[in-house]
C-alpha cells in the first residue's frame, strides 16, 4: 500500500525549473533564504503517516490514482479531473466527500509536521541553546575578569602613587637626618674644639708654669 500511495504522487509529472539567473544578478542581489529541498526521507516519513491513516473505501486516494490512470491520455486538466470524477461517482464518490477525505490526509500530515517542529526545536534547544547558554557563561566569566582587570589596573596605580608618596618621604627623611647629622657633627665639633682649646691653653698657662 505504501509504494502505491508514493506512486500516486512521486510519479506524477513535474513542473519544469525556472533557468537559472545570470551570473551578474546573481553577485548583485541580495542572497535569498533557500525554501529547501524535497527529501526521500521525509517524504517516506508522510507517506507513511498517510498509509497509517488510510481510510476505508472509495475516498481522495482513490481518486487521486484515478487522475493518474488518465495522465498519459491527451486532455485538459479540467477535462481529466471530470473524467476521474465521472469514474469515481460510479463508486459512490461525491465532491464533498473527496474534499472531506482530502483534508483528512491533509490533517494527517499537518499532525506529521507540529511532530517534526517539536523535534526540531528540541535539537535547537539541545544543540544551540546549550551552546547560546554556554557563550552566555562565558561573556559573565569576561565581564567578571575584566572587572577585575580593571580593579587590579586601579590597586596597581595606587600602589604605585604609595610606592612614589613613600620614595619622596624616604629622600626627605634622608635629607633630614643628613642635615641633623652634620649639625650635630658641626655642633660637635665647635664645642670639642672650645674644649680642646681650653684643655690646650691650661696645659700650657697653668700646668707649666706651675711646674
Amino acid at each position: 500500500m505504501l509504494k502505491n500511495i508514493k506512486s500516486l504522487f512521486i510519479l506524477e509529472e513535474e513542473k519544469p525549473k525556472p533557468p537559472p539567473a545570470p551570473k551578474a544578478a546573481i553577485e548583485t542581489q541580495a542572497p535569498a533564504t533557500s525554501p529547501g529541498e524535497v527529501r526521500d526521507e521525509f517524504m517516506e516519513i508522510l507517506f507513511k503517516a498517510m498509509q497509517a491513516h488510510n481510510l476505508d473505501g472509495f475516498d481522495y486516494l482513490e481518486f487521486k490514482k484515478s487522475l493518474q490512470s488518465l495522465q498519459t491520455v491527451p486532455m485538459d486538466e479540467p477535462t481529466r479531473y471530470r473524467s476521474a470524477f465521472a469514474m469515481a461517482q460510479t463508486m459512490g464518490a461525491t465532491p464533498e466527500k473527496l474534499l472531506q477525505t482530502a483534508q483528512h490526509y491533509l490533517d494527517v500530515l499537518q499532525q506529521e509536521e507540529q511532530k517534526f517542529q517539536m523535534a526540531a526545536a528540541n535539537q535547537q534547544e539541545k544543540l544551540v541553546g546549550t551552546r547560546e547558554q554556554e557563550i552566555r557563561q562565558i561573556e559573565a566569566a569576561i565581564q567578571t575578569k575584566t572587572e577585575q582587570i580593571e580593579q587590579l589596573t586601579r590597586d596597581i596605580e595606587q600602589h604605585r602613587q604609595q610606592t612614589a608618596t613613600l620614595r619622596a618621604e624616604i629622600t626627605e627623611a634622608a635629607a633630614k637626618v643628613d642635615t641633623t647629622t652634620r649639625n650635630f657633627e658641626a655642633s660637635y665639633q665647635a664645642l670639642a674644639g672650645r674644649i680642646g682649646t681650653d684643655m690646650a691653653n691650661i696645659q700650657k698657662y697653668l700646668l707649666n708654669t706651675a711646674g
